[in-house]
């Protein structure tokens, strides 16, 4: 490879990837034990955080497109986990809504969050982990900017 050529593991956007990989394979086995997958996990958590949610908006919030967004969903209510019930604003929707046992599995899935989070950062100082989130934030508002959904 010449000079002037990066190496694919050199962008930032390739390590940050892998870094989302890597995370998903650790959590999918406790999502597991919980009897959910990682898109399942990342909804009930979107939807016991921020309820109510209609299906675009769980998509935006779980970081899904809609198709797996609107699957998982489904999974969850089938499971009883999630409320899908009739759009007071628009009768054509929906509006997703934690269940009792779905708010209680909500929490556990968060503590797992917690956890997974912990371990992950541990390696940096707390001064570390504030200019990480400072440059997250940054990195995440400037491509908002460029016209990619937050």
């Amino acid at each position: 490879m010449g000079a002037d050529v990066t190496s694919l593991q050199d962008f930032l956007t390739y390590r940050l990837h892998k870094l989302n990989k890597i995370t998903d394979r650790h959590s999918s086995a406790a999502y597991a034990a919980m009897g959910l997958g990682v898109s399942e996990a990342r909804c009930l958590a979107a939807i016991g955080e921020f309820a109510p949610l209609s299906v675009n908006d769980l998509a935006a919030r779980a970081n899904l497109n809609k198709a797996q967004a609107s699957r998982a969903a489904q999974m969850l209510v089938e499971r009883d986990l999630v409320l899908k019930s009739t759009s007071n604003a628009d009768a054509r929707g929906v509006v997703l809504t934690p269940t009792r046992s779905g708010r209680a599995l909500f929490k556990r899935v968060m503590r797992l969050i917690e956890q997974r989070n912990a371990d992950i950062f541990d390696c940096l100082s707390a001064t570390e982990k504030r200019q990480l989130e400072t440059f997250l934030d940054r990195l995440i508002h400037h491509s908002v900017g460029q016209g990619e959904s937050e």
